[in-house]
């Protein structure tokens, strides 16, 4: 293990600068590695963002799910699509250059013999040599992931399967997390992407947390150029590792490259919504993590949740930034939560830049559960959603409406911000969904601001007992789970309870909760208060039929982006349209009709003097707006 740590630290430092030469200037889903969101470049700006017009529109054929946020490097648009393929655009026009596809249908490569499924993929990743030599292949590469556990390196020039990675393992092309253990049942997969720092590759995977014994949440550094496993961490105590599952990184990574770290955003151990079998310490579950990129070793780690039951994932990277807090510059990590606030963490040590208090919370009142008696409560920045209801606040289209709100208000629990699952019925706000979520935040070093998106919508839970009296069954081989036939919802296997969880929501199909339901919000973090908080996108669909004057905000999926010419763009919401706003004051300065609905994360990058920004049009089914393919990249008129 010593000779392994020594010679991963050495493949890391020979290449350590590798992402930083490359001739890129959006390299990660999160742009720069540290994942701001952040572009450097002010020739679209607030005197010339009127004047942008669409310069190209790329369509895959891929029409399902596009979640996707395109990578600029080498001098080409790289980005993957829901059916698994990987496809290089010239970052001018559009057109495009190659097309990887691993599976054996279709004209596929056939690398892999699995059937083709149609799932979100949010990025990929990029390295190149130091000094890459002319005519060698696979000195540039790409890499993917994929809804199978695999991890896919690609030759950036051409398209072509780089055969030296993962050769050692017999599968040419590729490694596969399913060549390691990972302790439970249940799948891994990748949906959100790796990155790379320096010669290092990192990959998590995601798992079902459902059953109590779930794969652990792995994450594993790989050799870029051999696909030779270099580490592995796991976030679950070694001697518990069949006790508990999961607390795994479905969501996005960000790195210090300089530092050499990699940053992890972990989610609740398994089983998500019960925790009687877990009640002992998992400090890496719902947690921040800084890790070493060449080693793997924790740096630090903080955790935002102790004892999750409530289903709040950590969903999104921390963004690493230079703020100005406190009349210095401070380098952190900014963590968003679905529950509604920032912790703002030193990037070295993980103390927090302000204070953090321990509140006392609602005890579970469920047999076999113990929750935290208390959770960690950031004093600033202040929260950037609303996070309390009151039986007053509660919406309606019409009185009749709301008064059905509040009747179903008054049948559930709900005690504040962390009431747990009961088996009466919990009403959980901010839900599970968010708060906070994938994308949804950027930070803006002109400004100081960080500008993050939020739902304002509730959940419903309900534990329901299972009707045998025993434990719920673990999987079948085939990874499928007996259903509770008597009394409905989903099984958590290992457990003695089904869940059942649903938004709160009226006959009507309107949300309880009272609007906007989608907001984007400004905080400055010399002061860590909010500087402005907008309603988000117009909807005219899906039972919610407001005129659309009304500006009510909409179900977000995606989030923004901000630029040196003092802007936010975004789309996420379910109107088609990409928005462009002041990040001054929240106004909206500019927008564009699109396709499909643009629910990712925007983009830019400058390719011939000219500067782009590109946003993936393909709506989104949780959203229940039409799907489509549709890459979109506006710029400004050529003269």
């Amino acid at each position: 293990m010593g000779w392994v740590r020594i010679s991963s630290f050495l493949l890391a430092y020979l290449g350590l600068l590798s992402i930083a030469t490359a001739q890129s200037d959006w390299p990660t889903f999160g742009g720069p590695p540290g994942g701001t969101q952040y572009s450097p470049y002010s020739q679209i700006n607030l005197d010339t963002v009127g004047d942008l017009e669409v310069a190209w529109i790329h369509r895959s054929g891929d029409d399902a799910w596009l979640e996707v946020t395109p990578i600029h490097a080498n001098d080409s648009l790289y980005y993957c699509t829901p059916m698994n393929r990987v496809v290089s655009l010239d970052p001018q026009n559009g057109l495009e250059r190659w097309r990887f596809d691993p599976h054996a249908d279709e004209g596929g490569l056939g690398l892999i013999d699995e059937q083709r499924r149609i799932v979100r993929c949010r990025s990929v990743a990029y390295w190149e040599a130091a000094s890459p030599r002319p005519g060698t292949s696979c000195e540039k590469r790409v890499f993917k992931g994929d809804i199978n556990g695999y991890l896919y390196a690609i030759d950036g020039d051409t398209g072509a399967s780089c055969s030296d990675f993962g050769r050692a393992d017999g599968h040419p092309g590729y490694v596969s997390h399913w060549d390691y253990e990972g302790n439970g049942v249940g799948p891994r997969h990748t949906t959100s992407g790796p990155i790379v720092v320096g010669n290092v590759v990192v990959s998590a995977v995601g798992v079902e947390d459902s059953p109590v014994d779930a794969s652990d949440g792995f994450v594993r550094g790989f050799d870029v150029r051999t696909g030779e496993l270099v580490w592995e961490f796991n976030p679950i105590p070694p001697e518990r590792i069949h006790e508990t599952g999961a607390a795994n990184v479905w969501s996005t990574l960000s790195a210090d490259v300089e530092r050499g770290l990699v940053f992890l955003p972990t989610t609740s151990p398994s089983s998500d919504f019960y925790g009687g079998p877990r009640t002992f310490p998992i400090p890496y579950g719902t947690a921040t993590i800084a890790l070493d990129a060449a080693t793997g070793e924790v740096v630090w780690s903080y955790q935002t949740v102790r004892h999750d039951v409530y289903d709040y994932d950590l969903p999104g990277h921390p963004l690493i930034a230079t703020i100005r807090n406190g009349g210095r510059q401070r380098d952190v990590a900014i963590q968003q939560t679905k529950w509604g606030y920032l912790f703002v963490l030193d990037v070295e040590t993980g103390e927090p830049v302000w204070p953090i208090q321990e509140r006392p919370v609602p005890a579970s009142n469920v047999p076999g559960e113990q929750t935290a008696p208390t959770q960690p409560f950031p004093t600033l920045p202040e929260p950037f959603t609303l996070t309390e209801l009151t039986r007053d606040d509660l919406y309606g289209l019409t009185p009749l409406d709301r008064a059905w709100c509040r009747r179903r208000f008054d049948e559930l629990r709900y005690e504040g911000m962390f009431t747990p699952p009961s088996i009466e019925g919990t009403l959980h706000f901010p839900g599970f969904g968010g708060g906070g979520n994938w994308g949804g935040a950027a930070f803006d070093p002109n400004t100081n601001q960080v500008i993050i998106k939020s739902l304002t919508i509730a959940t419903v839970h309900h534990l329901i007992p299972n009707p045998d009296g025993g434990l719920t069954p673990m999987p079948e081989p085939d990874g499928s789970v007996p259903g509770n036939s008597l009394g409905g919802g989903d099984p958590m296997p290992g457990t003695p309870y089904f869940t059942s969880t649903e938004n709160f929501v009226s006959p009507l199909g309107v949300p309880c909760t009272p609007p906007p339901w989608g907001t984007l919000t400004a905080i400055d973090m010399d002061s860590g208060r909010v500087n402005w908080t907008i309603p988000f996108g117009k909807v005219r669909r899906f039972g919610i039929t407001f005129p659309e004057f009304l500006n009510w905000g909409t179900s977000i999926l995606g989030g923004p982006m901000t630029t040196a010419g003092g802007l936010v763009f975004m789309g996420a919401s379910m109107d088609k349209k990409i928005r462009a706003l002041d990040l001054r004051t929240g106004e909206e300065v500019w927008s564009a009709d699109l396709p499909y609905a643009g629910m990712a994360v925007p983009m830019s990058y400058m390719a011939g003097g000219r500067q782009y920004v590109v946003m993936a049009a393909g709506g989104n089914r949780r959203t229940f707006t039409e799907e489509g393919d549709a890459i979109v990249a506006f710029a400004l008129p050529e003269n």
